[in-house]
């Protein structure tokens, strides 16, 4: 999945933390909700502005950054 139109990263805005589409809503919020327990549904309901789209691009970002983690020499 391409994420790099979804997921933005502005540096006045919750501290340079990535977020969705500019929003006050971090990637790192919406995985934490998805590992707490949270579904899909449950997500979107609590937040109407967020998409299914969102959320996979959440999981997609995250993905990508432990496969760049995981590719750098120890």
């Amino acid at each position: 999945m391409e994420y790099s139109k979804i997921i933005t990263i502005e540096p006045g805005k919750m501290g340079g933390k990535p977020c969705i589409r500019g929003l006050r809503i971090t990637v790192y919020d919406v995985l934490d909700y998805l590992a707490a327990g949270m579904t899909e549904d449950e997500i979107l309901h609590d937040f109407p502005d967020l998409t299914r789209e969102d959320i996979r691009a959440c999981l997609a970002f995250a993905a990508d950054r432990e496969r760049k983690l995981a590719s750098i020499p120890a």
